[in-house]
């Protein structure tokens, strides 16, 4: 188990979850829970796309980079530098081929409340999408095709996450977004987070998400909480998931079976805090994240709590 919900004293939900902690050279550090049963990386693995996206379309101001990397919130400067590396390519939002959404982050979904529909652009993925459809222009791919898992894009993210997780990530699905999702563990992709925290090939991308966490993110929560107090990238996928890359250090992934969010974000700041990666000081600011209120009546009635224990 990884977290706990207690209500007026009494516990009424729990979170389990596997963990793995890896190290220089694809040594397991840590774990907690099963780390090699598979499931879908979801958006954690945006960095290593985003890689191939300037791989194969050349780089982007590091603003950019954190956008292309983010599940973003939506917000006017998430959108304005989408639309910008989709018009510097000579493109527009009809080719993307995220499917429209309505903005992610309150505030910027209040403030579009009023337009006729939701828009493609404003879907968390867009940032990716726009990079990839660049990346196909500069190589003279087809773009119409580029979320078909045959197209040459799609196979070299297929083969990059394969070399960075040391593991098969096939059959691929289908993610939300309409592009490939790959299938691995949480120990294959806290090897890749290792490799992302120590391969200067990623330094690019790390520095992007870590100078930018809220480009990176856009909705405030456990991946942009912890890019700001420690030095490190985090990048969370959907369905309880989230990732950590402790510069020239670590890997870390927490995984929710019952898809929980909230239980990821408390178990990864148990994580770190149990490696004694946490100072005072950073507990105190990720206290929201490790230890959530549980309201009744708009007041403080309970919290959520970490559970878990390494095992030895």
């Amino acid at each position: 188990m990884i977290a706990r919900v207690v209500r007026s004293g009494v516990v009424e939900a729990t979170h389990d979850g596997a963990v793995a902690v890896v190290g220089v050279g694809g040594s397991i550090v840590a774990r907690s829970g099963d780390i090699e049963r598979r499931f879908f990386a979801r958006s954690a693995v945006k960095p290593f796309q985003t890689y191939n996206a300037l791989r194969f379309g050349g780089d982007l101001p590091p603003e950019h980079v954190a956008v292309v990397a983010a599940s973003h919130g939506g917000d006017p400067v998430h959108v304005a530098i989408v639309q910008s590396i989709l018009s510097g390519a000579g493109l527009s939002e009809s080719d993307l081929r995220c499917p429209p959404a309505w903005p992610l982050a309150p505030g910027s979904a209040r403030r579009v409340a009023g337009a006729p529909g939701p828009r493609r652009i404003w879907h968390n993925c867009s940032g990716k999408h726009a990079a990839m459809l660049r990346a196909c222009v500069v190589q003279g791919w087809p773009v119409e095709s580029y979320v078909d898992p045959d197209h040459p894009l799609q196979q070299a993210n297929y083969e990059l996450i394969a070399a960075v997780t040391g593991e098969d990530p096939g059959p691929v699905g289908i993610d939300g977004c309409g592009a490939p999702v790959f299938q691995i563990s949480t120990l294959g992709l806290a090897r890749g987070f290792a490799r992302f925290a120590i391969d200067p090939d990623f330094r690019a991308i790390w520095w992007a998400m870590h100078r930018f966490p809220m480009l990176a993110s856009g909705v405030d929560g456990a991946d942009a909480a912890i890019a700001r107090v420690i030095d490190a990238a985090a990048k969370r996928g959907a369905e309880g998931l989230l990732g950590v890359a402790l510069r020239n250090r670590l890997g870390l992934v927490v995984k929710v079976w019952d898809g929980a969010r909230r239980g990821a974000g408390v178990g990864m700041v148990a994580a770190l805090d149990e490696l004694g990666l946490l100072t005072r000081a950073n507990r105190a600011h990720l206290e929201s994240i490790g230890r959530p209120h549980v309201l009744g009546g708009g007041e403080p009635v309970g919290h959520m709590e970490p559970t878990l224990r390494f095992e030895q």
